[in-house]
């Protein structure tokens, strides 16, 4: 994580689906607020599960999403959202992994980020969203 994005308490978090600003669960409207800090990608592969995404991380393919910075409270309502925590679905995987962010008017910087990764078992099947992007999806 980078030291000068973040305040005491604070660390970084991918989203890339229904958490996204205008998506069905947008993080904006959660509680407490998180500060957005730039739209981002990492790389991997983003499925379809009808109402929502999955992304797998790896690969040559980009993930287009959003970094923001939260604190416990807010991550422990994501985990409920995500349903890793304090049930675990088994759907979902808390990683941290290196994600590029892409602040307006600035040079990408490559930070850690929490993001909720797909398990790999439930990829099977799945369609591929070829554009990377969940809310350009058609």
């Amino acid at each position: 994580m980078s030291p000068a994005l973040t305040l005491p308490g604070e660390q970084l978090v991918f989203v890339y689906g229904t958490l996204r600003a205008g998506g069905r669960h947008d993080i904006r409207r959660l509680t407490p607020a998180p500060r957005f800090l730039g739209r981002a990608r990492v790389h991997g592969c983003l499925f379809d599960l009808g109402a929502y995404p999955g992304l797998r991380l790896g690969g040559a393919h980009w993930v287009q999403g959003e970094v923001y910075a939260i604190t416990p409270p807010l991550e422990a309502e994501l985990d409920h959202i995500e349903e890793v925590w304090p049930q675990c679905s088994g759907e979902y995987l808390k990683q941290v992994a290196r994600v590029t962010l892409l602040p307006e008017g600035a040079s990408p910087l490559v930070v850690s980020c929490l993001l909720y990764e797909l398990h790999p078992a439930r990829t099977e099947g799945l369609a591929l969203i070829a554009s990377g992007d969940w809310m350009a999806r058609s």
